[in-house]
């Protein structure tokens, strides 16, 4: 027989990950079963546990893919050259976050695997080492802004750097949740807190 393609192999793999993200959306982790990501598919029974031999392993992927589009955001956020203003820096993340916000993005389904991760200790290990590396790049854009002149000479970049991750999730959960505030109103708030920066 011939030998199936790489390409074929990986589209058959999205197609039932995106079956399992409506899934997931739709009904939730817990209330979906294999069968209902297999007949979401339209694949048969052998095909999708070739792929993934259990709904952990799904729910697993998933959440890397929840992520993996951040990761590589806030990587060139932070990297930026000239470095960027934390507000602008800030403004930027957000704008990725309200693209994954609706209903057919990915944040939504953070949430349920942030619930998940609570019972299922490999998730939970995934998680950790996760967004402790999305924590990172938060860091170094707090280390850019202190060189920068922007914080203060002796700001801790670890320290703030993990403040200004939690604006993140603290913005999305609200907007998934009561569907406010806006990204400009949630920035005005942002500059408030900030200090303004030094004259260099």
């Amino acid at each position: 027989m011939p030998r199936v393609s790489e390409a074929h192999l990986a589209a058959r793999r999205q197609q039932i990950l995106d079956a399992a993200r409506r899934c997931f959306v739709r009904d939730g982790f817990h209330n979906t079963s294999m069968q209902d990501v297999i007949t979401e598919a339209g694949l048969s029974v052998g095909a999708v546990y070739r792929y993934f031999p259990s709904k952990n392993d799904l729910i697993t992927s998933i959440a890397q893919s929840v992520v993996g589009g951040a990761d590589q955001v806030f990587a060139d956020i932070a990297a930026a050259e000239p470095p960027l203003p934390l507000v602008e820096a800030l403004d930027r993340a957000l704008t990725f976050v309200d693209g994954q916000s609706g209903p057919d993005g990915l944040l939504p389904l953070a949430i349920q695997v942030w619930s998940e991760a609570q019972r299922d200790p490999a998730l939970a290990e995934f998680v950790a080492a996760t967004y402790s590396r999305l924590r990172q790049h938060f860091v170094l854009l707090a280390r850019r802004a202190r060189d920068a002149g922007e914080l203060s000479a002796d700001a801790d970049p670890e320290a703030t750097g993990a403040a200004l991750f939690a604006l993140i999730p603290g913005y999305f959960m609200q907007r998934i949740l009561t569907g406010h505030p806006t990204r400009e109103v949630y920035l005005a708030g942002v500059r408030t807190l900030l200090p303004h920066p030094t004259a260099r």
